[in-house]
């Protein structure tokens, strides 16, 4: 099944997002991020309810908060880290209660960003040490994968993006999840619910700024791949991009999956159903190597 994120809708609540979607006929919703809006979990229910033929599925930093935080489930910081796991927590109940399959969230950062730093360049600020970042992150993961369990959701742990200027700016990787090897180190760790969601275009860049390569890291994380987000950039910033026939991750994707996801911004609803289309007749052409 193919999505379409709200991600792209950032200034717009969950509901104008919703709408604007499903008056054009998509009923296959990413919720992601957005603007916070009171009775938000309760008016989504109704519509779930109402509307048994849309599917949702919860993405990261959704719902968003009343006073925005940035979400680190790597974080050292007891109180980031609290806010972190609660909101993960409504997360993987609010996907439950809406049917979804899954509920995903990024790997951890080496520090806590301000809110205004995200997607962009990050200031140099003191780092956590990665290994104690890894093992809360791990720790708190399966915790997380618990409650999942019971709710009958499945974790996806999203790779990390580390951009040409913020390796620039820190001098080594400040993310969790990026390459290869750390990657393998987590999903070997973490329990069986949880899998991983490949953000393609966050992998672009990243084997772009670390120069390792992205066929190998597709293929050595293969077993845990369970969903896909879909867009292009230029390899040094992910800039959500659309995609094209000529995209470079075509051949190396699965194309039996029940979860991609469009996630282009900054373009029409009439383009993202082009992008929909688009995605949907590479991934039917059955052509991949595996």
């Amino acid at each position: 099944m193919i999505y379409i994120s709200t991600g792209g809708f950032k200034f717009n609540t969950c509901f104008e997002s919703i709408d604007k979607l499903t008056k054009k006929g998509i009923k296959q919703i990413e919720l992601s991020g957005g603007k916070f809006i009171d009775n938000q979990i309760s008016e989504l229910k109704i519509i779930k309810k109402n509307n048994k033929n849309i599917s949702f599925q919860v993405h990261n930093y959704f719902p968003p908060p009343k006073k925005s935080f940035v979400f680190n489930l790597g974080s050292l910081d007891d109180e980031v880290a609290n806010k972190s796991m609660n909101h993960a927590i409504n997360s993987i109940k609010l996907a439950s209660v809406l049917g979804g399959k899954y509920y995903s969230f990024h790997g951890g950062f080496l520090l806590d960003p301000k809110v205004e730093e995200l997607g962009k360049k990050i200031k140099k600020a003191p780092l956590f040490e990665r290994e104690s970042s890894k093992q809360k992150f791990i720790e708190r993961v399966n915790f997380l994968s618990e409650i999942a369990l019971r709710e009958k959701v499945t974790l996806l742990i999203e790779n990390n993006v580390l951009s040409h200027n913020n390796l620039k700016e820190f001098g080594s990787n400040i993310l969790l999840m990026v390459e290869t090897e750390e990657c393998l180190e987590v999903m070997q760790k973490v329990n069986s619910n949880v899998k991983m969601l490949i953000d393609v275009a966050h992998l672009k860049v990243s084997s772009n700024s670390l120069n390792f390569k992205k066929e190998l890291f597709l293929q050595y994380l293969d077993n845990w791949i369970a969903a896909y987000h879909l867009s292009d950039n230029n390899g040094l910033k992910d800039s959500n991009e659309k995609i094209t026939k000529d995209s470079w991750f075509w051949q190396y994707l699965k194309n039996d999956l029940d979860y991609y996801s469009i996630e282009v911004y900054n373009t029409t609803i009439a383009e993202l159903i082009e992008q929909r289309n688009l995605a949907k007749k590479m991934l039917q052409k059955n052509i991949f190597p595996k």
